[in-house]
Formats: structure tokens, C-alpha cells, sequence
């Protein structure tokens, strides 16, 4: 469950620097990983914690930092089974093998209940910063969120900094729906391009304006990149996932 957080000024540099010094932490940890060839979660806690701690973290946000680093070798690990950097020996495989993991200085980090507590009835949230622990920091959401949160919110939730705002994404643990009865029939879907899906009972949803939204985009982009300017790269950077949220609420949209 996505939820936006809306602090104060000196709220949002005091999270800047938390993620900050988050980041600087997996990315030592992330070094020390490559280079002892460790990336089990107890093994590398053993490795790095003390070294972590002394980097100014406190002790629960270490922990988190050394299992993302952990979760991020393992996903590693993942995708090159899978196949999905080349072959072993093909030019993208060794580049991804060559270097340890890096991490952005605003990339997410997660946050356990001991860090990051909920206050629903408030819409308010104390977390964990580099300057101490700052309370009632005032969260938006809607009220289906609301019962969402209260109802299911279970584990951790991930702090996030994306195109000049901050998000929390809560983990909800939600009861597996029961099975319909399928007696009443069925319903196919042809995916595609030109139009987004067509159903098996006539239903035709075009994708012309999806596609237009994707070609004036790319025509922004290359008119950006060629440009090269301070403002120009701000923009970029403004605009970078916007076109992806677009398409994933239209194919919300058309799947209701």
C-alpha cells in the first residue's frame, strides 16, 4: 500500500540524510560482499555489523541495510540463472559480474516496527533518522487505504523518495480470496498493440492514445537529451517514470 508522506522541510532533509547514509552503508556492505565472496544474511551481518554501526547507523536500520544488501545479491543470483544478463561469457554478464552492487544514495530502505511506527487514527508516522527519531510526520491517503492499512498492515514498510516527494510502501498482508464458481462461463482476452485488449464478447479497447502518449514522449526525451543543459536533465529526471505509471493505469482500467 502506497501512502504519501508529507514533512516539513527540515523533516525531508533530515530523511535525505537518512537515505543517504543508509545507501553509503549497503554500499560498503555490498564491497565487502564482493570481495569475501559472502552474501548469506547471517554471514554477512557477521562480516559488516560492527562496521555499519560505526558508519552512524543505529542498530535496527543496520540490520535492514546489511539483509537489502543480502535480498539484492540473492536477486542477483536470481537473474543470472535465469538467464537473464546473456550467457556466461557474453560481454553484459561479465560486466555485471566484474563490480559489486551499488546502490543509489536516495534508493529505498525498509523500516521495521521498531523504526517506523503507524499512528492511523492521526495519519501520522515516527521513523528513525540520522537526527534522532521524529514523530508525527502526517501521511495522505484515501479511506479505503485507511482500513487497508488497519486492517491488514503486517511487516515492513519501505521509505521512498521519487520525483521530489516521499512515499511509504506499507506491506499488507491480505487473506487469499475464496474461488468463484467459473460455472457462469468464460471470458477471453486478446492482448495487444494496436488495440490494448480485445474480449472474446465484442469488447474492443484501443490503444491509439496510449501509443500517442508513448511517441510524444519519446520525441520529449530525445529533444531533452540532445539539448544537455542543468534544466534540461531536471526535467529528464522529472518526467523518468511517468509514461510507465500512465500505461499501468490505463491497463488498470481497462482490466476493471
Amino acid at each position: 500500500m502506497q501512502v504519501e508522506l508529507l514533512p516539513d522541510a527540515a523533516t525531508a532533509s533530515a530523511l535525505r540524510e537518512t537515505l543517504t547514509l543508509c545507501n553509503q552503508a549497503a554500499n560498503h556492505v555490498s564491497r565487502a560482499a564482493f570481495t569475501t565472496d559472502t552474501t548469506g544474511k547471517q554471514a554477512l551481518q557477521r562480516l559488516t555489523y560492527a562496521a555499519v554501526k560505526q558508519l552512524g547507523v543505529s542498530a535496527q536500520p543496520a540490520l535492514h541495510c546489511i539483509r537489502k544488501t543480502a535480498g539484492a545479491y540473492a536477486t542477483l543470483r536470481a537473474n543470472m540463472a535465469a538467464g537473464n544478463y546473456g550467457p556466461a561469457g557474453s560481454e553484459r554478464r561479465e560486466r555485471v559480474e566484474a563490480e559489486p552492487i551499488r546502490f543509489r544514495k536516495d534508493a529505498a530502505q525498509p523500516f521495521d516496527d521498531r523504526c517506523l511506527s503507524w499512528q492511523l487514527d492521526a495519519r501520522t508516522v515516527s521513523i528513525w533518522t540520522v537526527n534522532g527519531r521524529v514523530r508525527n510526520i502526517p501521511f495522505a491517503c484515501s479511506p479505503q487505504q485507511a482500513k487497508m492499512l488497519t486492517d491488514y498492515r503486517h511487516g515492513e514498510s519501505d521509505l521512498v523518495y521519487r520525483g521530489g516527494n516521499w512515499y511509504l510502501y506499507a506491506t499488507c498482508d491480505i487473506p487469499e480470496p475464496e474461488l468463484s464458481d467459473p460455472s457462469g462461463g468464460f471470458l477471453g482476452v486478446d492482448l495487444g498493440i494496436a488495440n490494448i485488449a480485445t474480449t472474446s464478447d465484442g469488447a474492443v479497447h484501443a490503444g491509439k492514445h496510449l501509443n500517442q502518449v508513448r511517441h510524444r514522449n519519446r520525441r520529449l526525451r530525445q529533444r531533452l537529451q540532445r539539448k544537455g543543459t542543468k534544466s534540461a536533465k531536471r526535467l529528464l529526471r522529472k518526467i523518468s517514470g511517468r509514461e510507465k505509471r500512465f500505461a499501468a493505469d490505463t491497463n488498470h482500467r481497462v482490466g476493471q
